[in-house]
């Protein structure tokens, strides 16, 4: 197996908790910081350390507004968040052809 795609996986989005992230934010247009930490069975404040991560990239927009008892916060990923998610599947999807080449061959 070449190695060539694995210098391509995005270091901040391959982190555990962080492709989490950007997963469940792939699939929808915004959550709640309490939707996505309840989905996610995070703490408060490890969501909120990897999204810092996520938002000083550039992956994630957070956008606070007045709930109705408290304030909210809303995640969502950027354009360029879903662009560096789309690229970094493709990097998977080559290393997962690949390793499946290899372990075919005799």
């Amino acid at each position: 197996m070449s190695p060539e795609p694995f210098p391509n996986l995005d270091r901040v989005i391959h982190e555990k908790a962080r492709l989490a992230i950007v997963s469940a934010l792939s699939a929808t247009p915004s959550l709640t910081f309490t939707d996505l930490r309840n989905l996610l069975g995070m703490t408060d404040g490890n969501l909120t350390s990897h999204l810092r991560i996520l938002q000083e990239a550039g992956l994630v927009a957070l956008t606070k507004s007045a709930g109705e008892a408290r304030p909210q916060t809303t995640c969502a990923l950027t354009e360029s968040g879903r662009t560096a998610f789309t690229h970094y599947l493709g990097h998977l999807e080559q290393i997962v052809s690949q390793f499946r080449k290899s372990s075919s061959a005799p």
